[in-house]
């Protein structure tokens, strides 16, 4: 592999809003990690905690969009979790975002070693590994990225329901095929669920599903229209335009 080759790339996103280093290879930043930003329904002053974040594209996007917001952005991968803490400080959002190298299954105490104390967050948002294990990527950081097994999605909700305080939220986005794993994760101390569908164009199935629920309530679940990201001629719709290129949010139930 050349020196270039192994370097990261600056790619832009939100139409130049944001610039993030990352990996050449593996894993990369997509329309989902803006999306579930997007949904995230965080307001100046309260605390967020992007579980599983890669090189930051979720969390700092959220940051970007909702001033005054404060992100903490928790990786497995030191070279990623790396790449995380300098993309806050490029973006000049340093002041308001930090990373920790961090398993989300790792216990409550290793998670308050790294200032992340129960209870200690208003919002929680994921994208967690949602494919099934056949056939798994050989690259190391697509499969870690891509790749979960059935316990993964419970493993992730319940160290969101940890970190969250009273009627704090938690968003995810999730494969539109496994909408019964995420009802069932949910289950379990979580209510007011409501979803979003993602449509790829008009008249196709649903493709991705967001997902915002709140700690302990008992509201019930709302279907929102869907989201369709391009029309019949493939150009993105004026609402997915919204909200990959200009940073609009995603309004679910309550905003």
């Amino acid at each position: 592999m050349s020196v270039d080759e192994a370097a990261p790339s600056e790619d832009a996103v939100l139409d130049g809003r944001l610039v993030l280093r990352q990996p050449r290879r593996g894993h990369r930043v997509g329309h989902d990690a803006i999306l579930l930003a997007a949904a995230a329904g965080a307001r100046p002053g309260e605390h967020a905690v992007d579980l599983g974040a890669g090189v930051g594209a979720a969390g700092l996007a959220l940051a970007r969009r909702v001033e005054g917001v404060a992100v903490t952005l928790v990786e497995i991968d030191p070279a990623l979790a790396a790449l995380a803490a300098d993309n806050a400080a490029r973006n000049g959002l340093a002041d308001r975002v930090r990373a920790v190298c961090l398993d989300v299954g790792a216990p409550a105490a290793a998670f308050a070693a790294a200032g992340l104390t129960p209870g200690s967050a208003a919002h929680v948002l994921m994208n967690p590994p949602f494919n099934p294990p056949q056939n798994p990527s050989p690259d190391h950081g697509r499969r870690t990225a891509h790749a979960a097994s059935g316990g993964t999605l419970p493993q992730w909700v319940g160290a969101a329901a940890r970190l969250l305080g009273p009627q704090g939220t938690i968003t995810l986005i999730w494969r539109a095929d496994g909408l019964g794993e995420v009802l069932a994760a949910l289950d379990e101390g979580f209510g007011g669920t409501a979803l979003l569908p993602v449509y790829s164009k008009p008249g196709a199935p649903a493709i991705r599903v967001l997902a915002r629920a709140v700690k302990g309530s008992r509201a019930p679940l709302a279907l929102l229209p869907g989201l369709v990201l391009a029309g019949i001629d493939g150009k993105p719709s004026a609402a997915a335009e919204a909200v990959l290129r200009r940073g609009a949010a995603l309004p679910l139930r309550g905003d």
